[in-house]
């Protein structure tokens, strides 16, 4: 069912979308890390932030702030290259001090902690390579990691291609700048999920984008879950939902100036 109405919208930009809905953790807790919500969707109109409510509700009430950001979305005239890509990083870059103002007191000063899905799990890994000194730690659900090969396999019929305006050979330029395959290592902390039955995007997808990350250097890490298709990540109560939540605090615990031991309780 739909998820409780959020606590706060705030906006990052003047146009309608560039806003996020925040989630007051539950408890009493210390300020804690804000927990950014970055939504899938292949980038397209059609999908909003409202069907991550029901998670953005349950990583709220475990004690995290939380912003589900919207972002301009393909099929509408100002979605696509280059706005959904610049405006979910001027968002994060904003949220947390936004966040802070409007949640006092539960937001603690540091970079945030992006939580992306699909769609958003490429948002997310294109923010942390491009602007690392705004995020925290990356978790990454099923994340279309690798634009180019995702253009190859006509993802969600023709998904990067209406992102990017073309293909590869089309728009090099844009592939370069965004596809988080040609922007590895990722110097932020990342956790990559991907269960083994997802059909929307192949686990083959987040096993090459992670190999080649620690290749070049990097430290990203693969948990694979068995029997877990696509939406099982973002739904509270799943399987893959236990997993999840250990993946966010293993990231949370592991941010410079986070006791551990009070976050934990």
């Amino acid at each position: 069912g739909p998820s409780p109405p959020p606590d706060a919208t705030v906006s990052y930009g003047d146009h309608p979308d560039q806003c996020a809905d925040l989630r007051l953790p539950a408890g009493d807790g210390p300020p804690r890390p804000l927990v950014v919500v970055v939504h899938g969707g292949f980038w397209r109109a059609e999908y909003d932030r409202a069907h991550t409510g029901p998670m953005a509700a349950a990583l709220a009430a475990l004690g995290h702030p939380v912003a589900q950001i919207e972002y301009r979305r393909t099929g509408r005239p100002d979605g696509g290259w280059p706005h959904t890509l610049t405006d979910v990083r001027a968002g994060i870059a904003a949220l947390p001090e936004l966040a802070a103002a409007a949640l006092p007191g539960r937001v603690a000063p540091v970079p945030p902690i992006l939580v992306g899905h699909s769609a958003g799990g490429h948002l997310a890994l294109y923010v942390a390579a491009h602007a690392p000194d705004t995020v925290g730690g990356v978790l990454a659900l099923a994340p279309v990691a690798d634009l180019a090969q995702a253009y190859r396999l006509d993802l969600d019929e023709g998904a990067v291609a209406a992102l990017l305006g073309g293909g590869p050979d089309d728009v090099p330029d844009r592939y370069a700048a965004a596809d988080p395959s040609a922007l590895v290592p990722i110097r932020t902390r990342t956790v990559v999920i991907h269960g083994d039955q997802d059909v929307q995007v192949p686990i083959a997808i987040s096993r090459s984008w992670v190999a080649a990350d620690r290749a070049a250097g990097g430290s990203a890490t693969l948990v694979e879950l068995p029997e877990c298709e696509h939406f099982g990540l973002i739904a509270p109560g799943s399987t893959a939902w236990p997993q999840v939540v250990a993946a966010l605090r293993s990231l949370h615990d592991d941010l410079p100036g986070i006791d551990a031991a009070s976050s934990t309780r």
